[in-house]
C-alpha cells in the first residue's frame, strides 16, 4: 500500500455483522426522505456533487442488480427459516444512527456476544489483522452465506439506504454503535462523511489492514473526497471484491496479513 498521503486510497467490512437477535424481523422499508445535509461543501455536509453520483448510482445500480437480488433473495426464503431482509442500527454522518438494510445471512437465533467480544479485540490489537469471522468459519452463517458475503451481495439492499440519504456509494464502512463507543476522539473525525458501500479502504487493503490502519485510511478519506477520488473508488471495486473473494476461498494460498506487515516484508 503506497504510504503517499497525496495519493488516493481507494478504497465492506470485517467489522460487520448482521447478527443483532432483535433485529431478526421482516424489514418493511420505509419512504425515502431528503437527506439530512446538503451543501456545496464542508465538514459534516453532503457536497451537492456526491448526492448526484449517489441519486444516479443507486438508481442504475438498483435497476442492473434487480434480477440477482431477486435471486439471493429466493436463496435464502430456501435454506433458511425466517425473514429475507435485516436492518440494524449503524452509525451515519456526525455521528448520528441510522438503519441499515441487509440481506440475512446469519441463523435468526445467532448470538451477539462472540461478535461484540471479536471487535473488541481487534480495536485493541494494532497488530491484528481486520479478518471476518465468516472466514474463520462463523457456524452462525445460512448455507451460501460466506460467497454472499465476499462478493458483498448481501449488502445490495444498501442501495435503499444510498437513496434515502442515509448511506453514499462511496465512504467509510458503517459501523455499530457499540464499536463507535469504543472510538478515541481523534477516531470520530470518519463520521464527518457519510459512510459507503465501498470505500477507500476497501480497495486499499481491507482484510489485510488493521483497526488502526482502516481508521487512518477513513480519516483520509473524510479530508480529501472528491468526484474523481469517488470515480476511482468505484472503478476498483470489482477487481477488489473479486480478488477478496478469491483469498476468502482459499486462505491458505492467499493468507490475510497486515498491510504493514506485508510492506515490511517487500522492503526486506
Amino acid at each position: 500500500m503506497p504510504s503517499n498521503a497525496s495519493n488516493p486510497l481507494d478504497g465492506a467490512g470485517p467489522l460487520q455483522d448482521d447478527t443483532r437477535r432483535e433485529n431478526f424481523r421482516p424489514a418493511s422499508i420505509p419512504p425515502p426522505h431528503p437527506p439530512k445535509s446538503v451543501a456545496a461543501n464542508g465538514a459534516g455536509a453532503v457536497p451537492r456533487w456526491k448526492r448526484c453520483l449517489d441519486l444516479t448510482g443507486a438508481t442504475l445500480g438498483a435497476l442492473a442488480v434487480a434480477p440477482l437480488m431477486a435471486g439471493v433473495a429466493l436463496w435464502i426464503r430456501l435454506v433458511s427459516k425466517g425473514p429475507v431482509f435485516f436492518h440494524q442500527e449503524r452509525v451515519g454522518l456526525n455521528g448520528e444512527e441510522f438503519t441499515l438494510y441487509k440481506f440475512r445471512t446469519m441463523s435468526v437465533s445467532a448470538d451477539t456476544r462472540k461478535h461484540e467480544e471479536y471487535v473488541q479485540a481487534l480495536i485493541e490489537d494494532e497488530e491484528r489483522p481486520l479478518t471476518k469471522m465468516d472466514e474463520l468459519g462463523d457456524p452462525r452463517m445460512i448455507p451460501g452465506a460466506a460467497l454472499l458475503r465476499s462478493l458483498g451481495l448481501d449488502e445490495l439492499p444498501q442501495l435503499v439506504n444510498v437513496w434515502r440519504g442515509e448511506m453514499s456509494l462511496v465512504g467509510p464502512r458503517p459501523c455499530l454503535p457499540a464499536e463507535a463507543s469504543r472510538y478515541r476522539p481523534k477516531d470520530r473525525e470518519r463520521f464527518t462523511t457519510l459512510p459507503g458501500l465501498t470505500g477507500y479502504w476497501q480497495v486499499r487493503g481491507k482484510n489485510r489492514t488493521t483497526f488502526s490502519e482502516m481508521m487512518a485510511m477513513d480519516i483520509h478519506y473524510a479530508r480529501n473526497k472528491s468526484l474523481w477520488m469517488d470515480l476511482g473508488i468505484l472503478l476498483r471495486t470489482p477487481l477488489s471484491v473479486l480478488c477478496q473473494t478469491v483469498a476468502s476461498l482459499a486462505p491458505e494460498r492467499f493468507p490475510l496479513i497486515p498491510a504493514g506487515r506485508a510492506r515490511d516484508r517487500r522492503r526486506q
